[in-house]
């Protein structure tokens, strides 16, 4: 029998596989946010990992290729320094965050090269700026496909004019003709998170520290100007580089928010992300960033996720009481101290939450209590079972997320459904798996 070394509320179930599946819904509409504009220059943390000794994570084996996608993704081959936002960067009104440069046709700034991948309303191409040799992941939105989304639009053109760090995918232009409108992005080629991991030839604790604190750095930048990203998952980190040294980008922030109170108030995110506070549909803040920061640790470190259940009630039901394990033998050998840093993320009152700072200043981040062992054999094997199944990245209706969660309040699990996974799982890998049902 599998033994447990649980988390703070864990249950009696097993820990299947696990995905991301957009959703977003709530009571009311949140309009494109206003805010001071202009890149805020980044200034590195005390104890981020722009500060600290450790060893690159990727071997030179990586492959990658260049993303593309619904979200905001790119980053220059080379590592090469970033470009500032033409003309609209230094305004000097909360309007000018969302100007776009016109034009009758787009042909005229760029020469599309080929097309990188395709989201909900948009496609991604690779696209070389006219007259220079620079690349660039153009998102083009046909102006049909946004009508009724024009405020997620703006928001994500606002947020990321705001921002300027080297771990977050930077917007380079707008452009606008009378049929779409093109966000000109950085231009990533150094592949997905878990596509980087599996190629790799070791993979270590002190590895998935390092990439952490990149991403702890991005984050607290972001929270430092007020965002909260909210929709922080494996699939929105992306490598700069094929390179060994390459760092790790921060994309997507279509559901990103700038903070003007102390709240936000719509449900957005992916399910196996979310923060209990809310799924309870509480006004949250930047918590909910930390919470999903908790949840992507626990899968670099077993290749698996804390919260799942075919059944989405079951899955909330297991968010909302902070319900995960440290399953034997898979966290075995990992440290007392990921354990620990993982406890302070996955905190279920927000209150008590750490924030990015203090997880930043956690020994696992900040010292040298990362082990060294390779546990790539184990955490690869468990990535190939858990996230390949691209019905966990399904969206889902928000309403009827809404019906169940009143229903399903805070009510600790049932017997019937902890024996049901324990009699299915042997270990944290899912045999078996079909779509949930509402």
């Amino acid at each position: 029998m599998r033994r447990r070394c649980k988390g703070p509320g864990a249950g009696p179930a097993g820990r299947p596989g696990g995905g991301g599946r957009n959703w977003r819904g709530g009571p009311r509409r949140e309009a494109a946010a206003a805010a001071a504009p202009g890149p805020l220059p980044y200034k590195a943390p005390c104890g981020s990992a722009a500060a600290l000794g450790h060893r690159p994570l990727w071997s030179p084996a990586a492959g990658g290729g260049a993303r593309g996608g619904g979200g905001s993704g790119g980053a220059r081959a080379g590592g090469s320094a970033r470009r500032p936002l033409r003309g609209d960067a230094a305004a000097s009104a909360p309007d000018m965050l969302l100007l776009k440069k016109q034009t009758e046709d787009i042909s005229s700034v760029y020469e599309i090269r080929e097309k990188l991948g395709s989201g909900a309303f948009s496609e991604v191409v690779l696209a070389q700026e006219r007259g220079s040799s620079h690349l660039v992941a153009l998102k083009c939105i046909p102006k049909k496909a946004l009508r009724g989304k024009e405020a997620l639009v703006e928001n994500e053109i606002a947020v990321l004019r705001r921002v300027s760090h080297p771990n977050i995918v930077a917007l380079e232009d707008v452009h606008e003709s009378p049929s779409h409108l093109y966000l000109a992005m950085e231009l990533v080629t150094g592949g997905e998170l878990f596509d980087r991991i599996m190629e790799r030839g070791s993979y270590t604790e002190k590895d998935a520290s390092h990439l952490v604190g990149q991403v702890l750095g991005a984050v607290s930048y972001l929270h430092s100007l007020g965002i909260v990203h909210r929709d922080l998952k494996p699939e929105n980190l992306l490598y700069a580089t094929p390179f060994e040294d390459s760092k790790i980008m921060v994309s997507d922030f279509g559901l990103s928010k700038i903070q003007a109170g102390n709240m936000l108030g719509t449900a957005c995110g992916t399910p196996g992300y979310v923060a209990p506070e809310l799924l309870e549909q509480k006004p949250y803040g930047k918590a909910v960033d930390v919470w999903a920061l908790g949840v992507i640790s626990y899968i670099l470190l077993c290749g698996y996720p804390p919260f799942y259940d075919e059944s989405d009630p079951e899955l909330f039901s297991q968010i909302l009481r902070a319900s995960y394990e440290f399953d034997s033998p898979f966290w075995d050998d990992i440290s007392e101290s990921a354990k620990d840093f993982i406890r302070h993320l996955l905190e279920r009152d927000p209150q008590k939450r750490f924030t990015c700072q203090q997880a930043l200043q956690h020994l696992w981040i900040s010292g040298d209590a990362a082990l060294d062992k390779d546990i790539l054999g184990s955490v690869s094997e468990q990535i190939q079972k858990n996230f390949a199944r691209t019905h966990w990245k399904r969206a889902f209706n928000a309403t009827s997320f809404l019906r169940h969660i009143r229903k399903l309040g805070q009510s600790p699990e049932g017997e019937e459904a902890s024996e049901r996974r324990m009699a299915r799982h042997s270990h944290p890998g899912l045999q078996s798996c079909q779509p949930a049902k509402w």
